[in-house]
């Protein structure tokens, strides 16, 4: 099945950053399948951006080599099993003094015939979004965000707190993996992926005013780095969109 859109993935180092840990995807394999991917890399300077380009280099490979899929089972299989090869190839890379502590977040969104799959490792987030509205599709695997699941912190404090940027799951950083699915209908949805310094800089009302125009999507993400970066730019930038033909 041939989906019918537009994609577009881009990726900014952002005003504090001298170098980029994220990295970003978009492609489509020989069966009209879509993936569309954003990692966000950590563990200081070349670690975080080797991290999170064997994620980004590996999967593309995996999936435009796959000769179909036929089922959701499949789907969990396959990329379960592609993932854990992954974590361990950057786990036993950050045993080494040279890579300590290396490791990366993945959000990815994969359009096989009429399902939509979502993946999630860390904090770097899925959006479905119209002209009208934006909804996020995932969670944050953060400390942050176990505590204020736990009643422990407001949701106000979230943004403060002085441990807002630690994860609780992420490629890498353990052994075994703990990897979420969620499946949806495909159903023409438009979809943005993003890592936490567009999210962190922009609100989601602010992404809308963006993502809602009639601008062609080149533009929209273009726009949406941009003013990230005027909003402080405190982080590296990574921006994948999707958008299906005819969706308002």
């Amino acid at each position: 099945m041939i989906h019918k859109g537009r994609f577009v993935s881009k990726v900014d180092a952002g005003r504090i950053r001298i170098t980029s840990d994220d990295n970003a995807l978009a492609t489509i394999n020989s069966n009209g399948d879509i993936l569309l991917c954003v990692c966000d890399g950590m563990g200081g300077y070349k670690s975080g951006d080797f991290a999170s380009k064997i994620v980004i280099d590996e999967f593309k490979n995996a999936f435009i080599n796959h000769s179909k899929f036929y089922c959701k089972l499949q789907i969990i299989n396959f990329f379960s099993k592609t993932l854990r090869k992954i974590n361990k190839t950057i786990y036993d890379y950050a045993q080494s003094k040279d890579f300590k502590d290396m490791g990366t977040t993945l959000v990815a969104a994969l359009i096989i015939n009429k399902t939509l799959c979502i993946i999630n490792v860390g904090d770097s987030r899925c959006y479905f979004y119209n002209k009208n509205s934006i909804k996020l599709m995932t969670e944050d695997q953060t400390y942050v965000n176990y505590l204020y699941k736990n009643g422990q912190i407001k949701k106000e404090e979230m943004k403060t707190h002085p441990k807002r940027h630690v994860l609780t799951n992420a490629i890498g950083i353990f052994p075994y993996i703990n990897l979420t699915y969620d499946f949806y209908k495909y159903e023409n949805q438009n979809i943005l992926l993003c890592s936490d310094g567009l999210y962190n800089n922009l609100s989601e009302n602010d992404i809308l005013s963006i993502l809602g125009t009639k601008e062609l999507i080149d533009k929209k993400a273009n726009t949406l780095i941009a003013c990230a970066n005027e909003n402080g730019g405190s982080d590296n930038i990574a921006v994948v969109l999707w958008e299906g033909e005819n969706n308002d």
